[in-house]
């Protein structure tokens, strides 16, 4: 578990807009294995951020009115006391199990964003592309995405679907990946989830 924690409602000065995040679940009552009395326990939200995709225990104000599913701007949120980053085997379960909905859902909001990721992908090493770091995408298929991007530039999963014989679903691909990167700890290479290795 992560030990970086900050005050919510301090802007970040370099952050123009706000980190957004999206809420995997919510406990208005705290912790339940936290033994203080209720009065002491703040609101907890579980969040996943929409561009890093780092998983973070926020504590609400008492007030606070979130729902699963509820987006929050992190740099702007009055009612965020403290963020705190966690991994993955620190969400409770029900947030364990909305995961994989709200990253599909994001991908699918931001489909240009991780299309042009198989625009854009680059070799990692000498043998090692970063489409290789996705599933199901081997030496073949890899080549034959290169081929066709080379041609012309993606615009949508459905085109790269189309165009690149044997790639079916790229979303979903996308997505598996993005899930592997939220669950393991010990994966060498990372293209989508951010994490902090200086622990």
């Amino acid at each position: 578990m992560s030990d970086s924690e900050s005050g919510g409602g301090e802007g970040d000065a370099g952050n123009d807009g706000g980190e957004t995040a999206a809420v995997l679940d919510f406990l208005p009552h705290g912790r339940t294995e936290d033994d203080r009395p209720q009065y002491e326990k703040s609101p907890l939200a579980y969040v996943v951020t929409e561009t890093e995709f780092r998983l973070a225990e926020l504590e609400l104000d008492t007030d606070s009115d979130i729902a699963i599913g509820d987006r929050i701007d992190l740099t702007d949120d009055e009612e965020i006391i403290r963020i705190r980053d966690i991994d993955y085997d620190d969400l409770p379960s029900g947030a364990q199990s909305e995961i994989d909905y709200v990253v599909e859902e994001i991908v699918v909001s931001n489909e240009k964003r991780f299309v042009d990721f198989y625009n854009e992908a680059q070799p990692i090493t000498l043998r090692l592309h970063q489409l290789n770091l996705l599933p199901g995408i081997g030496k073949k298929l890899r080549n034959n995405l290169l081929d066709e991007r080379d041609r012309r530039p993606f615009q949508s999963f459905t085109d790269l679907e189309s165009r690149v014989s044997g790639l079916h679903n790229p979303k979903e691909v996308l997505v598996e990946r993005i899930l592997e990167e939220l669950r393991e700890d010990d994966l060498k290479y990372r293209t989508f989830v951010e994490r902090d290795d200086a622990e």
